[in-house]
């Protein structure tokens, strides 16, 4: 599907700040390639990016500049694309190619505990993690992101059936992500351990988990908070292309 955003008008619906005093959750991405995360970006005076072989996704120093917005395009080149969120100020060039409503989540009463049976997963998973990510769609995931974070699995009979990881870092926070189950395995808990696991670790370094879901996800929103994730705001994950032709 592909669709036009009018200049000026942020994309809708959802996608407020939320009224919490924490304006790094607003801003993740950008938060994160100019903090925790800038070994890997891409940064282009008020755009970043990661590299394309590790994340998809895109961040400005405020999503309502258009010279911000100008800074992405020299970073994507003509035709370029890249995920952003939140509610930005698309520039009436810019092509919207798709995008949907989420939700990000917070750690409020979650229980993280290690979980004996996963493993960490790394360079030498990338095949099985890919596999995994194919049969399941959990999100954007490239063959680089393993190196964000910590990426835990659980293997049975040697196969890679469940995991979950770390992805974007805003100081202070890290997301938890590519939460997925093969589908022949569900039913058995494993989604809850893994985050219950990663989110362990991420404590341990003095930060506090957070996550992203579609907003249509309701299975995955009733369990995230049932295991003491709390909603904290409505957001826009949007695949945008930049103006111009790719050469």
């Amino acid at each position: 599907m592909s669709t036009t955003v009018d200049h000026a008008h942020p994309a809708e619906p959802g996608g407020e700040p939320a009224r919490d005093g924490v304006p790094a959750l607003d801003n993740p991405v950008w938060g994160a390639l100019t903090g925790p995360h800038a070994r890997f970006a891409e940064v282009c005076g008020r755009a970043a990016r990661y590299r394309s072989d590790v994340s998809l996704f895109a961040g400005l120093s405020d999503p309502a500049d258009p010279a911000a917005w100008a800074d992405l395009a020299k970073l994507l080149g003509p035709g370029g694309t890249a995920l952003v969120t939140g509610s930005p100020v698309i520039p009436d060039d810019w092509e919207v190619v798709e995008g949907g409503e989420g939700v990000q989540m917070v750690d409020t009463a979650l229980r993280a505990e290690h979980a004996p049976e996963a493993v960490r997963l790394g360079a030498g998973d990338v095949d099985d993690v890919m596999d995994l990510v194919a049969r399941t769609r959990p999100g954007p995931f490239l063959p680089r992101t393993l190196e964000l974070g910590t990426y835990l699995g659980i293997r049975e009979n040697g196969r890679l059936i469940a995991m979950a990881g770390e992805r974007v870092q805003p100081p202070g926070w890290t997301e938890i992500s590519a939460v997925c189950t093969d589908p022949d395995h569900r039913g058995r808990g494993l989604a809850t351990r893994l985050v219950s696991a990663v989110a362990a670790g991420i404590k341990e370094r003095g930060d506090t988990p957070l996550l992203h879901a579609a907003a249509s996800n309701t299975n995955a929103l009733r369990l995230y908070e049932s295991i003491g994730f709390s909603l904290r705001r409505r957001t826009l994950f949007l695949l945008v292309r930049a103006p111009g032709a790719r050469a």
